[in-house]
């Protein structure tokens, strides 16, 4: 008989992390609401050649793909982006803008697995369409800061950086568009020696590379003066200047929100996603060397569907990372305790009694278990607090001659005869 693990790279969540991982989509639920996000769902399983289209190589390279039985490539979603813009680009197009849209799930790659990284994995994604301003992607930063916030993180810190200042130089370089993407691949991985060796076979100038090379070197300090230091980098390049006016825009008016969260520049920084075109951030904590969550401008990727030209910005955060972190700094659940009863039946005869009883608990909002093993009151009292259990309910026949139950306070170890329309009120109190 063979014992059956889970397959590679997936994995089970008990119950204590099954409810951490609720509490914190619950979190990011309320961000949605208070943002006035609307909640979409959309499928699992999607068409090859939407997910494909802008993902990047290293995305393409690590998606669950395959046949279906119409032999149809599908493929499960890496990410929710595409399912977004596809539904942006066709049913939601002669909606209003701005879009504002929510969505939580899970998504599937073929990565290595290690720690905070698996093949399955579970992300809140909001994504804001239909704005090319600076105030959109400012707003996307916030709700991020205010997701982790809700957490209970502390010492989070985005690392913010600007696609268009590296494709900016590429594109004036003469670099082509598959070119531009390999490079910001390797930048990604931080393998900045070999995104060189590419610009220089791409036979650009050496004042590019040089720029390159003093960008990689760009990144802390203060906001400003690191600011200033990339202006000055990038003078020569018309395109990448406006990207460094348009990030400084970005980050005075994310400043003035007074959200208390450090900032870090990375005029280097580059994400493996092709789509973007604007700013790009990621969010960590110290204990941890893997973003928590990642995102940026994207505004021509429903324009690729198919649909209007329609500037876009999102961010998706990863839920079981947020909970890795949670776990790291030892971050409490902010839950309200319900109230815990088991009912316990005397004897056989009294089992219709006990369900009744455990319905009228139910409905005035109490957790309750039944008793349904058959164990012998001594051992049910000692399981009813083994479960954590407030209150246990004995159902007996003496009692209910007097339309009464006996209910025992397990924390204080004592118990009184209850009249069974005072139960509720008795356990409340």
């Amino acid at each position: 008989m063979s014992s059956f693990q889970t397959v590679r790279g997936m994995r089970d969540f008990l119950a204590e992390e099954a409810k951490m991982m609720r509490y914190i989509e619950g979190k990011a639920r309320r961000i949605a609401e208070l943002y006035g996000y609307k909640e979409i769902i959309t499928p699992v399983v999607e068409s090859y050649e939407l997910l494909a289209a802008k993902a990047g190589e290293e995305v393409r390279l690590r998606m669950y793909t395959f046949k279906d039985l119409g032999g149809r490539m599908v493929a499960l979603r890496p990410e929710f982006t595409p399912s977004v813009a596809r539904l942006v680009a066709t049913t939601l197009k002669n909606e209003p803008k701005p879009f504002r849209l929510f969505c939580v799930g899970s998504l599937y790659r073929y990565d290595e697995p290690q720690r905070g990284r698996y093949r399955e994995f579970w992300q809140s994604n909001f994504e804001l369409m239909g704005s090319n301003k600076p105030e959109a992607d400012a707003e996307i930063l916030m709700l991020t800061s205010d997701l982790m916030k809700s957490a209970g993180l502390k010492n989070v810190t985005f690392k913010v950086g600007h696609v268009g200042v590296l494709r900016g130089i590429m594109k004036s370089e003469g670099l082509k568009e598959k070119t531009q993407n390999s490079v910001m691949q390797l930048m990604d991985k931080k393998q900045y020696e070999e995104a060189f060796k590419l610009i220089e076979k791409a036979e650009a100038s050496q004042k590019c590379l040089d720029t390159f090379r003093k960008l990689v070197e760009l990144k802390g300090g203060e906001i400003l003066e690191t600011l200033t230091k990339l202006k000055e980098h990038v003078k020569h390049y018309d395109e990448a200047s406006i990207a460094v006016e348009n990030l400084k825009e970005i980050l005075e008016l994310f400043s003035a929100t007074e959200c208390k969260i450090n900032i870090n520049v990375d005029a280097g920084f580059a994400r493996g996603l092709e789509y973007y075109t604007g700013m790009i951030f990621e969010v960590y904590v110290p204990e941890l060397d893997i973003a928590l969550g990642g995102g940026g401008r994207y505004d021509k990727l429903i324009e690729l569907f198919g649909g209007e030209p329609t500037p876009a910005v999102g961010v998706a955060h990863g839920l079981d990372r947020i909970m890795l972190a949670m776990q790291k700094q030892k971050a409490c659940l902010e839950l309200k305790e319900k109230k815990k009863a088991m009912v316990i039946p005397t004897k056989e005869g009294l089992k219709g009694t006990a369900l009744k009883i455990s319905n009228i608990l139910r409905k005035a909002g109490i957790t309750v278990e039944v008793e349904v093993m058959g164990r012998k009151m001594a051992k049910a009292l000692e399981d009813a607090d083994r479960r954590g259990m407030d209150y246990a309910v004995i159902v007996g026949e003496r009692e209910l001659k007097e339309n009464a139950v006996v209910v025992r306070d397990l924390r204080k170890r004592e118990q009184t005869t209850v009249k069974i329309d005072k139960i509720v009120s008795a356990i409340k109190a």
